[in-house]
């Protein structure tokens, strides 16, 4: 008695479903590879890049025990300024940004479209187009304010947090049209005001696309290198992309090779870790803000 089996033959099978997974495995390897050099480069016991193959030919933490040694790298420094400034100009931009948000959502004042065009265009322009300007307006500021002035840590944070008001101000926007305006009658029937409303109500349900405006403004600080390197020359006030570059620049030592994959490994673990633990609000703070306009 022969045997029946429902499976698809295998050209069959290869022509629907099987070339996707060969683009799959292919975006994945391209993916991966550039990782796999770093992760390489890391442990290699030479201190350098692997040139030949990325097959490690040992295992060695010597890059590790120079990166946080050499006086030349104060790698802990870099780190610790680029959270401060990356979670400072994050913090500052989701509060200033879901506050214009909730006003542009909830409220009809003469002005309110022209301004939120304003806000859309201004982000089509890249930031080092008003590079000349930012570099002479905090020039200026030093003079008479010089905690805020260039090569501080004040005065980057202010560019950063200006930077990315237009685009959190227009998702989160896009996401309170989605809550119904009635939570807000039915708290304001109970006595509940505006502040009230807005940190006590809204905010709450607006838990994803605050978080995927975090990440967005906390990643691309971390990012940067234009700005920081205009902005910040000494050496101590330097963020990581700032310090990490100049162990790969022209006339840097191949042995720092190694200790720039380092870096880049321990620098990419905090923003994977952010990633990680704020996935399940990424697509629906995304797709939620980008419903309504």
């Amino acid at each position: 008695m022969s045997r029946t089996t429902n499976k698809p033959p295998f050209r069959k099978w290869l022509k629907t479903n099987g070339w996707r997974h060969a683009v799959a495995v292919v975006v994945c390897l391209y993916a991966l590879i550039p990782i796999l050099y770093i992760v390489v480069g890391a442990f290699n016991p030479k201190g350098t890049l692997p040139s030949e193959s990325l097959m490690p030919n040992g295992f060695s933490l010597i890059s590790f025990k120079r990166l946080f040694s050499d006086p030349q790298t104060p790698f802990l420094e870099w780190y610790g300024n680029t959270i401060v400034i990356a979670c400072t100009a994050a913090f500052l931009s989701i509060l200033v940004s879901s506050l214009a948000a909730y006003a542009f959502s909830r409220f009809r004042f003469r002005g309110r479209r022209p301004y939120l065009l304003f806000l859309l265009l201004i982000q089509m322009f890249p930031a080092f187009l008003a590079m000349v300007a930012l570099y002479i307006l905090f020039s200026n500021i030093g003079d008479y304010y010089p905690a805020m002035g260039l090569n501080t840590r004040l005065g980057l944070l202010m560019v950063y947090m200006g930077g990315a008001l237009g685009v959190s101000t227009w998702l989160m926007k896009g996401f309170f049209d989605t809550i119904p305006k009635e939570l807000d009658e039915a708290a304001r029937i109970d006595g509940a005001s505006h502040a009230q409303i807005f940190f006590r109500v809204i905010l709450p349900l607006a838990a994803p696309i605050i978080a995927i405006s975090g990440i967005l403004a906390f990643v691309g600080t971390m990012n940067d290198f234009v700005l920081a390197s205009v902005f910040l020359t000494d050496r101590s006030e330097w963020t990581l992309a700032l310090g990490l570059k100049t162990m790969v620049g022209e006339h840097a030592d191949q042995s720092y090779r190694g200790m720039f994959a380092v870096g880049t490994l321990l620098a990419s673990v905090l923003t994977v870790t952010i990633f990680l633990s704020l996935q399940r609000y990424i697509v629906s703070g995304l797709t939620g803000g980008a419903v309504k306009g």
